[in-house]
């Protein structure tokens, strides 16, 4: 850079230069001109190999991890036939403690695969069905005067229960869709001055329909940011069609599966999951992908740090389903687009050239090296 600042060059406000800087002084970086306010460059990855022989080996209560999840998994598939991928990704919600968005077309099976969850998991499930005239009164509760008593009570809302089912929440007004902030972020519920909590486990499993506008309201950033995962289930292949279409009077798919696990048994993964080791270049892996994200030129507003922390806690998950006691970068790899995507905005261009969220965080995993894993001894 050089020590002279012609009468071209601005200072945006944010930057500061005291009295005690010299210019001179400071190391060369080249400008990346973009519509975007001019952000730090990313410093140069280096190479860097995990020894995969060194990492903590998995202890029994990893591996009753993995076959209590893998026990969630096949149970959940009997309701929704082929379609391990997204149901690992719920389950994987499920076990973190957060939420997930699913966007498909009609029939594809959202709202059974939704049901099959709560129906394998003994503890309290309530279904909403969000419609243009509900009230946020209606899903959280409400204050009411008890005439026999004298004294003024609440009376819950269908968003006290373990496993909530929000079908059709682009449906809601944007007012009723703002009532689950709260709840979805800091597990409780503040009603007239009084703070409720909801019962753990606590999961939201949304549903939306995407190729229908009308009538419907987008879900604003804020509350797309809360969910953990959006994920889609897509349509079934051929043979698993057939085998279905064997089975035509099962109307309910999601009433023939049981309980495989209880509400404490998963309060307890959840604890088993925190022992997951995560390596120093895991981390600076995430937090280089997330980056990427603020600094691509398709990308208005890019990943947040609730985004890397999401990531992080859903690659322990995915770890200790594969019966590891430490992450590897695939974890991150397989991840990173149900977890992140849905939290950047499109610049308009990148919108109107057919350019996906999807598509861009697939190619910041193609551009942002990887650790690598050896065996070490």
């Amino acid at each position: 850079m050089s020590e002279h600042i012609d009468d071209a060059t601005q200072l945006s406000d944010a930057t500061q230069l005291s009295d005690r800087t010299h210019l001179g002084h400071i190391p060369h970086r080249p400008f990346i001109h973009s519509d975007k306010s001019v952000a730090p460059a990313i410093p140069a990855m280096s190479a860097t190999t995990i020894t995969t022989g060194l990492m903590p080996q998995p202890s029994p209560q990893i591996e009753a991890f993995q076959r209590s999840f893998n026990n969630l998994v096949r149970n959940i598939s009997q309701v929704v036939v082929g379609k391990t991928n997204p149901i690992k990704q719920c389950v994987t919600a499920l076990m973190v403690g957060g939420h997930v968005l699913l966007e498909d077309n009609p029939g594809t099976g959202k709202t059974q695969l939704a049901r099959g969850l709560a129906n394998s998991i003994d503890a309290s499930f309530k279904r909403i069905q969000f419609t243009p005239d509900l009230l946020p009164s209606d899903v959280v509760g409400i204050t009411y005067y008890d005439q026999k008593h004298g004294e003024f009570e609440f009376r819950d809302g269908p968003i006290f229960a373990s496993i909530v089912l929000a079908d059709e929440i682009n449906r809601a007004s944007p007012k009723t869709q703002s009532s689950l902030l709260e709840v979805m972020e800091e597990q409780k519920v503040t009603v007239d001055g009084q703070t409720h909590n909801v019962p753990q486990p606590f999961m939201v499993i949304a549903t939306q329909n995407p190729i229908e506008q009308l009538g419907t309201y987008a879900l604003p950033e804020a509350q797309m940011d809360r969910f953990l995962m959006k994920t889609s289930i897509g349509y079934p292949s051929h043979d698993v069609s057939i085998d279905i279409l064997k089975q035509v009077d099962v109307t309910d798919r999601a009433q023939t599966v049981s309980p495989v696990l209880t509400g404490n048994d998963v309060l307890r993964l959840r604890k088993t999951a925190t022992g997951i080791y995560v390596d120093d270049a895991i981390r600076e892996y995430i937090v280089r992908v997330v980056e990427a994200t603020r600094h691509n030129e398709r990308i208005t507003v890019g990943a947040s740090m609730r985004g890397a922390l999401a990531l992080t806690r859903c690659a322990r998950i995915w770890a200790a389903a594969d019966g590891r006691a430490y992450v590897i970068p695939d974890d991150i790899r397989d991840l990173a687009v149900p977890v992140l995507a849905h939290r950047i905005v499109l610049t308009p261009e990148a919108t109107f050239d057919g350019t996906t969220a999807e598509n861009l965080i697939a190619q910041t995993l193609e551009d942002v090296p990887a650790p690598t894993v050896g065996m070490g001894v």
